[in-house]
């Protein structure tokens, strides 16, 4: 048997079931690396369109003026900025129907904002359950192969008179590159899904706690034909 212990020999050496499952952990590695790039973009350009829109829109502009930037652009505004488009959205189209009730128009605007909130939230949680799904399964795949690869190490150990460690170490070497590399799958895997799941967790709550602020200054401006003119720093000043 090969004494040379080095880890593209024990893998060229290792059995065929050994091998594939070898494979699929650096596939599946290689795989979860990339979600993890394409998500690190994806969250730093939610919080960055998020906070584009909370400074304009605490900045004294009209919602109107606002809505119809929205409106143009839908693509390019953040999530933060959709929710509020599909709630003034609702809001204006209850009040073309002539609808007075207080109740009816908050309900509708609500609605819109918690289906775009719920909408905005599952894409953002786009490859999560992938991350746990390699996080938590590569450990056991590199351990079937380890497993695999003792058990075929020990059977051609069964001809032989004399049984060293010498004999017995390359087997065992080989078998426990797979459990190896499906820790290296799973570790930055796990570690990205907490980092991630926590950051997500974070923009939740500052879409929500945006629906519950727009929310009330929507019910302010409720029966307001007319507004008095605002000064620049006062928050989002409203127009019908």
């Amino acid at each position: 048997m090969n004494q040379d212990l080095s880890i593209v020999q024990l893998v060229m050496h290792a059995s065929f079931i050994v091998q594939l499952v070898m494979l699929l952990l650096l596939l599946g590695s290689i795989a979860s690396w990339a979600a993890i790039f394409r998500k690190l973009r994806a969250l730093k350009k939610i919080k960055v369109h998020n906070e584009d829109f909370e400074r304009d829109f605490w900045s004294g502009a009209s919602l109107n003026d606002l809505y119809a930037s929205a409106a143009q652009n839908p693509a390019r505004g953040g999530p933060m900025k959709r929710i509020f488009a599909s709630g003034m959205r609702e809001y204006q189209k209850l009040r073309e129907r002539r609808i007075a009730d207080p109740g009816t128009l908050m309900d509708g605007a609500r609605r819109a904002m918690r289906a775009s909130y719920q909408r905005e939230l599952d894409a953002a949680e786009v490859n999560l359950s992938f991350l746990a799904s390699v996080g938590s399964v590569s450990p056991y795949v590199g351990l079937f192969g380890t497993v695999w690869g003792i058990m075929h190490a020990f059977s051609g150990l069964a001809s032989l008179q004399q049984v060293t460690l010498a004999t017995v170490a390359p087997g065992i070497a080989e078998a426990l590159v797979a459990t190896a590399l499906g820790l290296f799958a799973a570790i930055p895997a796990v570690v990205a899904y907490n980092r991630f799941a926590r950051d997500i967790d974070r923009i939740a709550i500052k879409m929500e706690t945006f629906i519950e602020e727009f929310s009330n200054i929507l019910q302010r401006n409720l029966g307001v034909p007319a507004p008095a003119p605002r000064s620049a720093a006062t928050p989002a000043a409203a127009e019908y």
